[in-house]
């Protein structure tokens, strides 16, 4: 067993120095995105009894996001990279900052926490996307994938149930809002060292300064339709577990319990699925993801109690990052295409598919606020994840042309290079 550890930190070792601090930084963060990802949500629920102010809470975020992503490109060409990397991550701790020191939960206090928070991540995920596509190849790109999840996945057996706990003795004692309080804090100093460590790596910026195009190759459409498919499902992966167990289950505690549930046996699987997959696997890896998705909402909606709550969340920790692990790779192996094959700045495909999550992730939120304004918060929460799920089955079908026309692509590249190498090759039997 030892010999296997350490042969896996070797394969760590050997990887590039920015691969090395790029993961370590986001290690670091991990540890603070459970609770900006659960318990800032629990906290609205809690405080509003409201699951349309969590929405609205949701909605505020993914309004930010794609608007800091086209600041953080014009940005780009007067800061370095990783200062608008850490000001992402710090300003998640700023955004739970706002949102704890409002008397009441009203929509425009809860909005502007949201668009901070929003910032935060068009900052953080801009930036981050543009480093992992700079700082990988294809070949290494399901391994940091894998390392990341197994990291991420981790953590999520740890911080929950800690945190969750620690908010529910507080509450027993008649003060929830100073457990958060507190645990704001913390998260605060956590985002502060994981910039620290960011400033470590020798990171550059992107070379091509112009990041807005309104017309691309066909290709790219592929892959657009395929991100609003993911933004989909985007609309509800952040808020609606909150919204489930603290409906359904009603404490902290029990939601940091079941986030926990299966969590190591996840990360150890999604690890070794990354350490050993190629490229060609990904296809298949994408495709269980989402029949495993499509199984939580249905059980979910069938069951809609606390036992359907806790078998979700299970199938949501290996759903989820096995779409993660997939969904990246494909990401950037189409980027990697087209900017041989259009000449642009990676960093302006990054941005046009913050867009194509964007109407995603409106349409999934829409479908929940539309079902609880027409009928009610309990067929929302029960019936709208399905309809996303088995919306989003239709993904498999997408991907697998995006890797078959990628196939393609990458050999029409090659031969295009050989044409333009023999052509620029001075003919020397020429006197």
């Amino acid at each position: 067993m030892m010999n296997k550890l350490n042969a896996e930190l070797a394969h760590f070792k050997a990887q590039s120095h920015n691969f090395k601090i790029l993961t370590l930084t986001n290690l670091i963060y991990s540890i603070v995105l459970p609770v900006i990802d659960i318990f800032v949500a629990a906290y609205v629920m809690r405080s509003s009894n409201d699951p349309v102010k969590v929405v609205v809470y949701q909605l505020t975020i993914y309004t930010g996001i794609p608007l800091t992503f086209l600041i953080n490109g014009w940005l780009l060409n007067h800061f370095p990279i990783k200062v608008l990397y850490s000001l992402g991550m710090v300003l998640s701790g700023i955004s739970m900052m706002i949102m704890m020191s409002l008397k009441t939960l009203d929509i425009t206090g809860i909005g502007i926490a949201g668009i901070v928070m929003g910032m935060s991540f068009g900052f953080y995920w801009a930036n981050r996307d543009f480093l992992a596509l700079a700082t990988t190849n294809d070949d290494n790109r399901n391994y940091y994938y894998g390392l990341e999840t197994f990291f991420y996945t981790i953590i999520a057996v740890i911080i929950p149930v800690l945190i969750g706990w620690f908010i529910e003795l507080w509450a027993s004692s008649g003060d929830a809002k100073l457990a958060y309080i507190m645990v704001t804090g913390i998260v605060f100093l956590v985002t502060i060292a994981a910039s620290v460590m960011c400033f470590k790596g020798e990171f550059i910026n992107p070379t091509n300064k112009k990041f807005i195009y309104f017309k691309f190759h066909p290709y790219w459409y592929r892959l657009m339709f395929l991100a609003v498919l993911k933004g989909l499902v985007q609309g509800f992966l952040v808020t609606a577990p909150a919204m489930l167990i603290m409906l359904l289950l009603g404490k902290e505690g029990a939601l940091g319990t079941a986030q926990s549930v299966g969590a190591v046996f996840a990360a150890v699987l999604m690890y070794i699925i990354g350490r050993n997959t190629t490229p060609e696997h990904r296809i298949y890896v994408f495709g269980t993801g989402l029949v495993l998705f499509t199984i939580a909402a249905l059980i979910n909606g069938i069951l809609f109690n606390a036992t359907g709550v806790i078998l979700f969340m299970l199938f949501l920790l290996l759903a989820k990052p096995l779409l993660d692990l997939a969904y990246f790779p494909i990401q950037f192996s189409v980027i990697d295409i087209l900017t041989k094959k259009e000449k642009r700045s990676e960093f302006a495909y990054i941005l046009n598919h913050e867009a194509g999550l964007y109407v995603g992730r409106l349409t999934g939120a829409g479908t929940f606020l539309i079902l609880a304004y027409y009928f009610s918060n309990e067929i929302a929460l029960r019936y709208a994840i399905i309809i996303v799920a088995v919306l989003q089955l239709s993904s498999f079908w997408v991907a697998k042309g995006i890797i078959k026309k990628g196939k393609i692509m990458n050999v029409e590249l090659e031969l295009e290079n050989s044409s333009l190498t023999k052509t620029i090759t001075p003919n020397h039997s020429i006197l």
